[in-house]
């Protein structure tokens, strides 16, 4: 189990890695961003759009709040730079959810309903918590795989280089 500051490391990676990478999306046209690329969410602004709609999904169960969501694929905003700025909006809203998050909250249970199968289950929530972060970091791994296929360069992303915790206290 995750104990400590996981989350709150994890919503600061989270940040810097989507600035990094809007950064970069920025460079392309609209048409490139939403040209099909064979992908799972078949575009960059389509997966860019999936991680969103992930992230609203799960922290909504964690935080009680209700984000707007619609079904799994479509996509939540059109225009790049509204997308751009809805997930600097969820980013902040992760980092003060996450700031709130304490071990006993962590280990306790979370019973949720799958908006992809309908399945209820229970699990622990530092799994969930768990399977918000691993989600981001999923499917922006196939962004810059698209990207570095356009011959751009997101930079480094692994999470030791993350700025705020990469230096020494």
């Amino acid at each position: 189990m995750y104990t400590g500051n996981y989350p709150q490391m994890m919503a600061a990676y989270n940040r810097w890695m989507n600035d990094k990478l809007y950064a970069v999306c920025a460079q392309l046209t609209d048409e490139e961003r939403k040209r099909d690329r064979g992908a799972f969410f078949k575009s960059i602004h389509g997966t860019l759009n999936h991680i969103l709609w992930g992230d609203r999904a799960w922290l909504g169960r964690f935080d009680g709040n209700s984000y707007p969501n619609g079904p799994i694929g479509e996509w939540l905003h059109e225009d790049f730079e509204a997308l751009r700025r809805v997930r600097g909006e969820m980013d902040l809203a992760i980092e003060t959810w996450a700031a709130s998050v304490d071990d006993e909250w962590l280990q306790a249970p979370l019973t949720w309903t799958s908006k992809l199968n309908g399945i209820t289950r229970t699990q622990p929530r530092w799994t969930l918590v768990t399977q918000l972060f691993n989600h981001q970091t999923h499917h922006r791994g196939q962004v810059t795989t698209l990207l570095s296929q356009q011959g751009l360069d997101v930079g480094v992303t692994d999470l030791p280089m993350l700025p705020l915790f990469a230096e020494p206290a």
